[in-house]
């Protein structure tokens, strides 16, 4: 090409000629560019008749939606009209309604219009009589419960005697063990086996057990502990210690052909017999019903043996009292044997063991127990066992 067709060429705006102006790219060319271009004109054939000519649809320009133009560094808002041919709304004075707003949304345009004010909540009008049984449903009562007649049974009572309470009466063992026997198969009656619970017997009926329960009876073990004062006997209140707490292989007074101490032996050891809080001396715990029964039944003769120390002066034939002639509960104590050791001392045999009953029995002859001793439980003594400690029931021994 030669270097005349490069003049004659229309030159383009310089970049930095439209950095400078902002409205550059919006605006029409001018110059002999845009005369060199000739407008274009669509011009009817008038030899075409008009009313024959097909019909087409015509297709209007949609409206072009005019955008907020935000005007441009050094342009003012009073300017009035901006640049001529570019896409903008003109600008007028007078801000529009439209345009007052408090603050811009956050994340959205300043053109949202202003949220309407928050009205008061409405109060729901108070009832004139409110009360708490108006809200509430009343309760319905529950009807009392029926009581149901006792049952009657018909025809004769039942023959015999419970296995159970034969085998107890025996010294077998006890009623509970007997039920678990019972229901273990291991009882016969008079050669046959019986696994009934409640099954009646003539009382005169010979009544066996089974290996497996002459060993079960020959694992349950018999302690016997020297008391502390301070513990107490029986199941204690809060606050209060039990006396089986004691039975630990620490405080065990080992003796030839004693069985090993193993934990599972504390299971269902009980005292047979009670011993007050603040006394001291033999206590017999015990996982065999025979010789809790032989102990402590309705119908026990072992005898107990005590060492009482007291204070304050007897009353006039205080000792013929205490050997019999007292009641405690308006009952009338058994016959006991008490003798005087000395001014402060006495000694006590009794059959029987209510509850404080010695120190009770001192108090109706004037007398105040400060010290009291268990030293004997039938035949069995509590020897040299020194207090805290406690040793197996040896097989030579009996109650």
């Amino acid at each position: 090409m030669s270097g005349s067709d490069r003049d004659s060429r229309p030159k383009r705006p310089s970049s930095d000629a439209a950095a400078d102006d902002p409205w550059a790219k919006w605006r029409k060319p001018d110059g002999p560019a845009a005369e060199a271009e000739p407008k274009k004109e669509f011009r009817r054939d008038p030899t075409v008749n008009p009313e024959k000519r097909p019909k087409t649809k015509s297709f209007e320009a949609a409206p072009v939606r005019a955008e907020r133009v935000e005007a441009p560094v050094g342009v003012s808002e009073e300017s009035p009209a901006l640049p001529e041919g570019t896409l903008g709304v003109r600008r007028s004075a007078t801000p529009s309604p439209r345009a007052i707003n408090k603050k811009p949304l956050r994340g959205g345009s300043s053109l949202r219009k202003p949220s309407a004010p928050k009205s008061a909540p409405v109060e729901p009008a108070a009832p004139t009589e409110w009360s708490v049984k108006a809200d509430r449903p009343e309760r319905v009562a529950k009807p009392a419960p029926v009581a149901r007649p006792p049952v009657v049974r018909e025809g004769p009572p039942p023959e015999g005697v419970r296995l159970s309470k034969v085998m107890s009466e025996r010294g077998m063992c006890s009623r509970r063990e007997a039920d678990l026997w019972i229901e273990r198969g291991w009882v016969f009656v008079d050669g046959e086996r019986v696994s009934e619970l409640g099954s009646r017997i003539d009382p005169n009926a010979e009544v066996a057990i089974s290996k497996e329960a002459k060993f079960d009876q020959a694992k349950q073990v018999t302690v016997l502990l020297n008391k502390p004062v301070g513990y107490v006997s029986g199941q204690p209140e809060p606050g209060f210690t039990p006396a089986i707490t004691l039975i630990t292989l620490e405080n065990q007074v080992k003796q030839s052909g004693d069985p090993e101490f193993k934990p599972w032996m504390l299971r269902s050891l009980a005292p047979s017999g009670r011993l007050d809080i603040d006394s001291t001396g033999l206590l017999v715990l015990t996982q065999d019903g025979r010789v809790a029964k032989k102990l402590i039944g309705d119908d026990s003769q072992v005898e107990k043996e005590y060492l009482v120390r007291v204070a304050g002066e007897m009353i006039k034939g205080g000792l013929d009292l205490l050997n019999h002639g007292l009641e405690l509960d308006g009952q009338a104590l058994k016959p006991a044997r008490v003798k005087q050791l000395n001014e402060d001392q006495l000694h006590f045999i009794l059959k029987e063991g209510k509850k404080r009953q010695i120190r009770r029995m001192c108090e109706l002859v004037g007398l105040r127990v400060i010290g009291l001793k268990r030293v004997r439980i039938g035949r069995v003594k509590l020897g040299e066992l020194e207090v805290g400690q406690w040793r197996f029931l040896r097989a030579d021994e009996a109650f």
